[in-house]
């Protein structure tokens, strides 16, 4: 059986993100290198605009002008945000420390 290439991800964990053609952005908090949702997930997205599994998905805090959520979302369908504008997500704050380029660092967890 011949597997497919994996590709390295475009995005990393901490890094602003925003959706090419809908309206939110986020920070990443974890990636799977290729798809790794529910099939049910997968066919509720129009098929005109359904992503390709064989890449990487991204896991966000994500928001948009009127709520804060988690968001699931294949690098095709993401850009990099260069806004610089803070993410006002609840546990961003939790989960991580903004770094001086704008973007965010993962909190250091341990207990001591």
């Amino acid at each position: 059986m011949i597997k497919p290439e994996q590709r390295t991800a475009k995005f990393g964990i901490g890094d602003v993100v925003r959706h090419r053609i809908f309206p939110f952005r986020g920070v990443v908090f974890d990636i799977d290198p290729t798809f790794n949702n529910t099939e049910e997930w997968w066919s509720s997205i129009p098929a005109e605009v359904r992503p390709r599994k064989d890449q990487p998905f991204y896991h966000l805090y994500a928001e948009n002008s009127e709520t804060e959520y988690v968001a699931y979302v294949s690098e095709q369908n993401l850009l990099a945000d260069t806004s610089a504008e803070p993410i006002r997500h609840p546990q961003v704050k939790q989960m991580f420390v903004k770094g001086e380029d704008g973007g965010y660092r993962p909190r250091d967890l341990r207990v001591n």
